[in-house]
């Protein structure tokens, strides 16, 4: 049994039923998670992520009503701490990337090997972005809207540097060590470099990096 002090709080989200049953099979015979919830929509999962709090919330894209992708975005608007990583069977990058514009931390698939997913799990809760190479190379390739090429400009040389790091999928805490900062001055800079880039968390800091060249 998990640590219910210590463990990652996880919130399941997915219109079938033997999914959601199979996630939570596997995660709570790890010790460090633990499943406080389940939904079988986005309006439901929106309505548990408020009621729970998560940590980690495993998002499905495509449900009926309310989908992944707007529930994402009503957690982010509303300010929810709750990393978001989506559980997909689409393998389309185009289904892909609306998520991560929209706030996810990541993506895996629905036939991905149990212990990766709960690696994915950790990772997310520790502050990594899983920007997988093949979805960074839709990104470059999108036709989307793309935000000005000149905002990156008004970064700071140890901005840059940091949002190189934050591109790698690196915590706070990892930049810190890399860096030899403290994790305070760490944050200060993340908090900078979006505010400079006009953007809402970590994960779009990562595809703006991607997509001007501003990996390390």
């Amino acid at each position: 049994m998990p640590d219910t002090l210590s463990a990652i709080r996880v919130l399941l989200v997915d219109d079938h039923q033997v999914v959601r049953r199979g996630l939570r099979t596997f995660l709570e015979v790890q010790d460090d998670i633990e499943v406080v919830g389940e939904a079988a929509d986005g309006a439901e999962g929106v309505a548990q992520a408020r009621a729970l709090d998560p940590d980690v919330v495993l998002m499905d894209l495509k449900m009926p009503g309310v989908d992944g992708i707007e529930a994402l975005r009503t957690l982010k608007e509303e300010g929810s701490r709750a990393r978001i990583l989506i559980v997909t069977s689409f393998t389309e990058h185009r289904t892909m990337v609306p998520a991560l514009r929209a706030g996810a931390a990541g993506y895996v698939y629905k036939d991905v090997d149990p212990e990766a997913l709960a690696g994915a799990i950790r990772s997310v809760h520790a502050g990594h972005v899983l920007l997988q190479p093949e979805l960074a190379e839709a990104l470059l390739a999108d036709d989307g809207p793309r935000p000005p090429q000149g905002r990156g400009g008004t970064l700071t040389e140890r901005e840059r540097e940091v949002l190189g790091h934050i591109s790698d999928g690196r915590s706070n805490r990892e930049i810190a060590r890399t860096l030899h900062l403290s994790e305070k001055t760490v944050k200060t800079h993340v908090s900078n470099i979006l505010m400079k880039l006009d953007l809402a968390d970590r994960t779009q800091a990562a595809l703006w990096a991607v997509r001007h060249g501003e990996t390390r």
